[in-house]
């Protein structure tokens, strides 16, 4: 291995009561793929601060290039080449792409008023643009770019600054997987020109795709380094959580029952040609499969009244429904918990008992005032069934973490017993043990009777969860798998409109 440029040397971070890094070291060689894996709270996040100058540690040593420091400020970190990807997107809605890249470093014309001169503004950003084959150009406003687009321009903007060191933290959290092979691409260019990436992701098969090894944090301490060759989930999981793999999953307690939710020839607006059939079983759950853009979100927004049906119907326990806001679909005891739970599923700036009475509220009411009593201490009792991680019932939903936030998007849904849960990627963006706490409540939930129908785009995720998979293809079902069908291979045959 080459020379490390970059090494951390006993890094600790103290802060009042909280040990958040116990002597953590490691180092970066020229060209290398650390993936850094970890449960939330682990120390990811505040370990990456440290290197990008943003958080002083309490103890430790930093070398850049064997010049020992003890601490890096933005500055220092900036001149050392390292340049971060975050998961929240540190874009501007009011720009074009070119000024996004570029904010702070654009180039202006001679002359005292310094205007920006941005024909050759966008003559810099086409190469970057080019490297990663994105679909947009220069001057395309970021209001009009999706979700992923926005997080290939923070990539673009990271890569503009000739660092030495990209870090990326989940930066394929939003991206189909199209743009997600593209990603490990640019990765793979990165390397092979020298430049190191440290790669966050709770998407284990991105590091078995991507890492030269990874490095493991749980509490705060570095609890071991996998080479390659010891690169499989299972490996990575038992030093995170110190459980094996098969742990995550909980089978189902009886058989499924009879059918609750039929969706018969439904047409959305996004696929007018095409009609989707399928019924989600009483304690069941239906895995709904397909790669992104085929219309699974589209359906589950069309069941809940988001959206409107073109054609076709939704039956409830046999009898012929209409759903055509989601006050209507309430009213069944059909819930959606969406993909984007920060847009869509939480209201960030009130407290954890607010989220979860607000779809209620009339529930809570004494004379025309919310009684604050009854709605607090229904929400302690679901804090505590669903370990919702807070100080109490008080606290803003911004302020928890990914996994405890989707907790609270639950929790909402169970305080009014649904019969029917649609959940759009339950685990996106979450560690390996919140992921394991969600599918031990959807399991009590299909135990308890409750169809759910759960989409997602993690295909370990599908096969571990499901008790049956559907699997859409450009606003269609291409097919459906038994448990004993189940494998990757099937999946994605179906998923690009191939039989199994």
């Amino acid at each position: 291995m080459p020379k490390p440029f970059l090494e951390l040397v006993d890094i600790s971070k103290i802060y009042p009561g909280v040990v958040a890094l116990d002597h953590v070291s490691f180092a970066v060689a020229p060209g290398e793929v650390i993936a850094l894996v970890g449960e939330n709270g682990a120390g990811k996040s505040t370990l990456m601060r440290v290197l990008g100058g943003v958080v002083e540690p309490s103890g430790g040593i930093i070398r850049v290039d064997g010049i020992e420091r003890r601490k890096l400020d933005v500055t220092d970190a900036i001149k050392a080449g390292i340049a971060f990807v975050h998961q929240e997107l540190n874009l501007f809605d009011n720009l074009d792409v070119a000024a996004n890249v570029f904010i702070g470093r654009e180039p202006v014309y001679g002359g005292p008023l310094k205007l920006i001169d941005r024909k050759r503004l966008h003559a810099k950003v086409r190469p970057l643009l080019a490297r990663l084959a994105v679909d947009f150009e220069p001057d395309a406003p970021l209001a009009s770019l999706s979700l992923a687009q926005r997080q290939l321009v923070e990539i673009i903007k990271a890569l503009s600054l000739d660092a030495r060191l990209v870090i990326m933290d989940e930066p394929t959290s939003s991206l189909t997987l199209t743009e997600t092979e593209r990603l490990m691409r640019v990765i793979a260019g990165l390397k092979a020109e020298g430049v190191s990436v440290i790669f966050i992701t709770h998407r284990l098969n991105e590091v078995q795709q991507c890492a030269d090894r990874a490095m493991v944090l749980r509490d705060g301490h570095m609890v071991g380094a996998l080479p390659r060759s010891e690169l499989t989930p299972a490996s990575m999981i038992h030093l995170m959580i110190g459980r094996d793999l098969k742990s995550l999953y909980v089978p189902p307690a009886a058989p499924p029952g009879e059918a609750v939710l039929d969706i018969v020839a439904a047409v959305t607006e996004t696929y007018p040609e095409r009609a989707v059939s399928l019924s989600v079983r009483r304690g069941e759950i239906l895995g709904l499969a397909g790669l992104i853009g085929s219309g699974r979100t589209e359906l589950a927004r069309a069941i809940f009244g988001v959206d409107r049906l073109s054609g076709g119907e939704i039956r409830l326990d046999g009898a012929p429904i209409r759903i055509d806001t989601p006050r209507a679909a309430i009213a069944h005891g059909i819930y959606l918990i969406p993909e984007d739970r920060k847009g869509c599923g939480l209201l960030l700036d009130l407290s954890i008992a607010e989220n979860i009475s607000l779809p209620d509220l009339a529930s809570y009411l004494r004379f025309w005032l919310v009684d604050t009593t009854s709605e607090t201490e229904n929400a302690k009792g679901l804090r505590e069934r669903l370990k919702i991680r807070s100080p109490d019932v008080a606290t803003s939903a911004r302020a928890l973490s990914g996994g405890n936030q989707q907790k609270v998007v639950l929790a909402k849904w169970l305080s009014m017993r649904p019969k029917i849960l649609i959940f759009d990627e339950p685990t996106r963006g979450i560690d390996v043990g919140a992921k394991q706490e969600i599918y031990d409540l959807l399991r009590r939930l299909t135990d308890a009777g409750v169809a759910v129908l759960m989409i997602s785009s993690d295909m370990e995720e599908v096969i571990g969860v499901s008790d049956r998979i559907a699997v859409m293809h450009e606003g269609a079902i291409s097919g459906f798998l038994e448990r004993s069908q189940f494998s990757e291979h099937n999946v994605l045959q179906l998923a690009v409109g191939h039989t199994v």
